[in-house]
């Protein structure tokens, strides 16, 4: 079971699927929240007054979609889906190595680099003490990134199963919370109780 869970997430295949997934949800989503509320914009054929509330809730909820995406699900999936990792794997050197997500992308930041712009960014103040003697040394040898490719497996899994469960469910739910009230804030709704008046 856990050979063909390290061999899938080792693959080819999932990493060129998810090949800057983040990058790709969080354009996508940016693109329908000013596309989306542009077309409705365009259309002639609905009132000026309906466009305009029609327009404004499109954006607010592609944005707010996008801006739960950005500061929660992306964080939460990359560093939960980690930590879990050490668990299930905890065998596999890389889960000792690196003690989370942002400590092994440095260390693919650096490893991907040529050997002077190696040393020269582990002899800055901010990666000094960062690695173990044995990561540096790594370093110091090879500049192959891959070398731990079962941690970029699990990190990019993460980022397929954060955009669907995110954007499929979560940042909906958020979104709803937050449209409405904006939207009666600006003007543009009115609550349940001023309707009742007015009738």
């Amino acid at each position: 079971m856990i050979g063909g869970v390290t061999n899938f997430l080792t693959s080819s295949t999932l990493s060129s699927i998810s090949q800057n997934t983040a990058a790709s949800v969080s354009i996508e989503t940016g693109l329908k929240s000013i596309g989306r509320p542009a077309f409705i914009l365009a259309d002639k054929k609905i009132e000026p007054q309906t466009k305009r509330y029609a327009a404004m809730k499109e954006f607010l909820y592609q944005a707010t979609c996008l801006a739960t995406y950005m500061a929660i699900i992306i964080p939460v999936f990359k560093n939960g889906s980690f930590k879990l990792a050490k668990k299930i794997f905890k065998e596999e050197e890389c889960f000792k190595l690196f003690k989370n997500t942002n400590h092994y992308l440095n260390y693919r930041k650096i490893a991907s680099m040529n050997k002077n712009d190696r040393v020269a960014t582990l002899g800055k103040e901010k990666y000094k003490n960062m690695f173990s003697k044995e990561i540096k040394d790594k370093l110091m040898t090879t500049n192959n990134p891959e070398a731990y490719n079962l941690a970029k497996g699990v990190i990019e899994c993460s980022n397929i199963i954060g955009s669907v469960l995110g954007l499929a469910i979560f940042a909906p739910q958020v979104s709803h919370l937050i449209v409405h009230p904006v939207l009666k804030f600006i003007g543009m709704e009115k609550d349940e109780q001023s309707k009742t008046k007015t009738n």
